[in-house]
């Protein structure tokens, strides 16, 4: 394998680590985000109020995600061991 082989692999790693993650990190931020307007609204102060709903949001984005998430990372990982047999010698 050379270096650039190698380079490309890492990049098509990172790329499709951001594309599985990005759905649930902007359902964090924007439940994050009204949980901060809401206390901000009503002055309350409660550390749980932030927690729980984005435990929430991530379990419902979960559910809602598991069959793109399944799906995609099967094409991915077939996609990586298709590309190990033209990598060697």
């Amino acid at each position: 394998m050379n270096a650039e082989a190698a380079i490309n692999i890492f990049e098509s790693l990172v790329m499709f680590a951001l594309m599985v993650m990005l759905p649930f990190l902007g359902t964090i931020l924007a439940v994050g985000l009204m949980t901060s307007l809401f206390q901000s609204i009503t002055s309350i102060q409660e550390q749980t109020l932030t927690f729980v709903p984005k435990l929430v949001a991530f379990a419902i984005a979960l559910m809602i995600l598991s069959p793109w998430l399944l799906r995609t990372v099967t094409e991915f990982a077939v996609r990586m061991i298709s590309q190990m047999s033209s990598m060697t010698g």
